[in-house]
């Protein structure tokens, strides 16, 4: 009896495209991108007058963009995704770097929320529970948040010059990818496969990936979700990896 891991897979429908097409879902997912990372960098360099004019200009394009929506629905759901994605980049640098807080992230998501009535928080609740019910709903939205997250991870692991941060990093991106596995039984470990490939192709462009401590935390990384993920898991997402790295390398001898 075949594995239906190998077969070819067509995840269930997303009961959300109708509210926020693929490409709405992925261009919310690059605007929190965009957004935890000009809050972030402007947190390092310590420009308190910079962040405040950052989370005003955020919060008023965001609002912009989640009021072009067609309807409450579809506008709760814009500003949901828009919420939940900063918030997750959040989380994970905390997770990553040992932060408690980051107080511009938690002033734009208030920011994000100012002005809301009853009726607008209600629907905003509905559409946060809506994200996480099924696992392939917003499914282009979590693909495309979880890939830059745990790109943008490996790559601060792999620019680290002081080894016990490298390892800190480490240990919580193998922790993530781990979670994911284990909160979305059907996609998640397609998510990490995707992250894998990346990885791996990114191993061959970036210099910075050839440093001794790059290639040991990377081979570490690797080995972590081998040795924690069930055989039956592992297996099939590993061989997606590197088919995918496969299909790349021959496209470049191609052209």
């Amino acid at each position: 009896m075949s594995d239906d891991r190998t077969e070819p897979f067509s995840p269930p429908a997303d009961r959300l495209a109708g509210l926020a097409t693929p490409e709405v879902q992925r261009l919310a997912a690059r605007m929190a991108q965009d957004a935890f990372t000009r809050i972030f960098r402007l947190t390092l360099e310590g420009d308190q007058a910079g962040l405040r004019v950052a989370v005003a200009e955020i919060g008023r394009l965001a609002k912009d963009w989640v009021q072009a929506a067609d309807g409450d629905e579809a506008r709760a759901l814009r500003l949901a995704l828009l919420v939940s994605g900063i918030d997750q980049w959040g989380l994970a640098w905390c997770q990553a770097f040992g932060l408690t807080a980051i107080p511009a992230i938690s002033a734009l998501l208030g920011a994000l929320r100012n002005g809301m009535d009853a009726g607008d928080d209600a629907r905003l609740q509905q559409q946060f529970a809506a994200i996480g019910q099924g696992e392939s709903d917003a499914v282009d939205f979590k693909m495309e948040l979880r890939r830059n997250i745990h790109l943008a991870l490996w790559h601060a692991m792999i620019a680290c010059e002081d080894r016990d941060e490298a390892l800190s990093i480490l240990a919580a991106l193998g922790g993530m990818l781990v979670a994911l596995v284990a909160q979305m039984p059907t996609i998640g470990w397609r998510l990490v496969a995707d992250a894998l490939a990346l990885i791996q192709l990114r191993c061959v462009a970036d210099a910075a990936a050839s440093t001794d401590l790059a290639r040991e935390t990377t081979e570490a990384l690797f080995a972590v979700l081998r040795r924690t993920l069930p055989r039956e898991t592992s297996e099939p997402m590993f061989a997606q990896a590197n088919q995918a790295v496969i299909a790349w390398q021959r496209s470049r001898r191609l052209h």
